[in-house]
């Protein structure tokens, strides 16, 4: 891979620093999360010690933009497991976050965020729902939710 300097982002290193402690800097690469992590399993090229590298590096666009830091179930197996004590779910989620905040939203989760507008669920309530819902007893769900609208702006 090459490695453009013009990549690096000063701020952005700030920025993770601020965000949580330091201990993604204790990250040695040693390898232990990506052996015990299930998404590996279904996903072989997601890679938690890469993207730990690449943000304690400065490559806010690669790190910020790459579809993996969407994929970390969050199961703490590499949390456990890590004999430095790196918090990988906290990094990932903080990564999220700042990929939010920098407009690095994948597609899948630009079309849950239209669905909740539109409709204020991510799946419609069918007639045979509506009626399930009102056999057992469970108040129905409101045709225009206003207050999802108002929470997205």
């Amino acid at each position: 891979m090459i490695v453009d300097v013009e990549e690096i982002d000063s701020r952005f290193l700030r920025r993770l620093k601020s965000e949580f402690d330091e201990s993604y800097l204790s990250c040695f690469q040693c390898g232990v999360c990506s052996a015990s992590c299930p998404v590996i399993e279904i996903e072989g090229r997601f890679n938690p010690r890469r993207l730990v590298k690449m943000a304690r590096l400065g490559f806010k666009d690669r790190v910020l933009s790459s579809e993996y830091i969407w994929l970390c179930s969050m199961c703490l197996l590499c949390e456990e497991r890590c004999p430095q004590g790196v918090r990988i779910p906290e990094v990932m989620t903080a990564l999220r976050n700042l990929a939010v905040e920098e407009g690095y939203i994948p597609e899948p989760m630009r079309r849950i965020q239209r669905l909740l507008v539109e409709s204020g669920r991510l799946y419609p309530i069918d007639d045979f729902t509506a009626e399930e819902r009102a056999e057992r007893g469970l108040p129905e769900v409101e045709a225009e939710p206003e207050f999802v609208k108002r929470l997205a702006g």
